[in-house]
């Protein structure tokens, strides 16, 4: 796999901005074949920073239902925790 197709995107919510700040960890979107040394070689080579730590989890689809009597389901994914070395930093905006 190459770089972009490990990294999908990278979440911005209230408590990823909060572990950006504070311990200088960024969420990202993996692909759910990618493994932790594939993520760090990923966000290393596109955002240009040393990654010290990789923690990855797989999170489920939700049941959702709309309007009807039938569920759906939406895709699972995988989440990748990555902290970065002291002094890197990743510019979102």
């Amino acid at each position: 796999m190459n770089t972009f197709e490990v990294i999908k995107t990278v979440r911005l919510t209230e408590k990823g901005t909060r572990q950006g700040e504070k311990h200088n960890q960024y969420t990202v979107v993996a692909d759910r074949r990618a493994n932790k040394t594939q993520i760090r070689q990923a966000v290393q080579e596109l955002f240009k920073v040393k990654v010290t730590r990789v923690n990855t989890l797989n999170v489920r689809g939700k049941l959702r239902r709309q309007r009807t009597v039938q569920a759906g389901q939406t895709a699972g994914w995988k989440k990748a925790i990555v902290t970065l070395k002291q002094g890197d930093k990743i510019v979102l905006t």
